[in-house]
């Protein structure tokens, strides 16, 4: 199933790290079983304006590294409808993400990994926020989407390069 995956890129990026990001959305929304064709909407920014963001629509006084906008309020393992196409695309509108790059390449420094992993990772995080998935837990809730992403990932051959240190 192709899926359309819009990129707007309000920070400089490459046309590598937006085929990843492409791959990775479409590959979460494979994993998940989404089988009709759906639109992301991709907000490549930076700190200062998902700081923005995350105060005018969460009332957060902090960057992060990605937010997610669902259009539906789905449950886990519940998949959109084709009758929520938009009439003129035949496409579905999933929703859209914001992802600071500025915050994904201190995160990939921190954590040991490339860029594109960081980025793929938190493409695959907020795909599945717009399928219903969250964390507010520490418990079920978080493991759940901690194992869908790994999955995604491992199957996309995204891995993380360096081993972890205790």
């Amino acid at each position: 199933m192709e899926h359309l995956v819009a990129i707007d890129p309000e920070v400089e990026t490459t046309p590598e790290l937006e085929e990843a990001l492409r791959r990775a959305v479409q590959a979460a929304l494979e994993a998940e079983g989404v089988d009709v064709p759906c639109a992301v909407e991709v907000c490549l920014t930076d700190d200062e304006n998902i700081h923005q963001t995350n105060w005018d629509m969460r009332g957060v006084d902090a960057p992060t590294d990605v937010l997610s906008f669902p259009m539906f309020e789905l449950r886990p393992g519940e998949k959109p409808l084709a009758e929520w196409a938009d009439p003129d695309t035949d496409q579905v509108l999933l929703g859209d993400m914001m992802i600071s790059l500025e915050r994904a390449r201190a995160q990939a420094e921190e954590y040991g990994h490339s860029l594109e992993r960081e980025v793929c990772y938190l493409a695959v995080h907020s795909v599945l926020h717009l399928l219903g998935y969250d964390h507010l837990d520490e418990g079920p809730m978080k493991q759940q989407m901690r194992e869908r992403e790994e999955a995604i990932l491992g199957a996309l051959g995204v891995t993380r390069e360096k081993e972890e240190t205790p």
